[in-house]
């Protein structure tokens, strides 16, 4: 015998019970849910007197895969990724595809040096550093009272 759960609160239920739920328990299994998220890794965006400084978290990927360039002062970072997996066993051949892309882009303020930028790869964060142009570093300086 199989039970099924009947959510009886939900309003415009009354033709049909229990058809909202299918679909809730579908769009919410963990299985879909990953498949639909789009994946776009978290920035931290800082300065300092010299530099700006922007941090992208993205495990699981290498140094090779990202793709960084200038336009226009607008940098653009970028991930493009493909797997296959194949396994051949008796009576079937089982092929899995994953394919993994994303874009990035931050505009540049107009005190960014475009043409001294770096970046690091290192566990997992992608760490960009911008200088700032000569003139737009701070001047800071001791004011006496007269």
């Amino acid at each position: 015998m199989t039970l099924v759960k009947f959510n009886s609160d939900k309003k415009n239920n009354a033709l049909m019970p229990g058809f909202n739920d299918v679909f809730d328990t579908f769009f919410n299994d963990a299985f879909m849910h990953d498949r639909m998220v789009t994946r776009v890794p978290a920035a931290n965006i800082g300065e300092t007197a010299d530099e700006y400084h922007i941090e992208l978290a993205a495990p699981g990927l290498k140094k090779n895969d990202f793709k960084i360039n200038v336009d226009d002062h607008v940098l653009n970072i970028s991930v493009e990724q493909s797997h296959e997996n194949t396994e051949n066993n008796k009576k079937y051949n089982k092929r899995e595809f994953s394919y993994t892309s994303f874009v990035r882009s931050f505009t540049l303020p107009d005190t960014a040096d475009d043409s001294r930028i770096e970046a690091a790869y290192n566990d997992g964060l992608l760490s960009i550093c911008v200088a700032k142009r000569e003139e737009a570093k701070s001047v800071s300086r001791q004011i006496a009272i007269k």
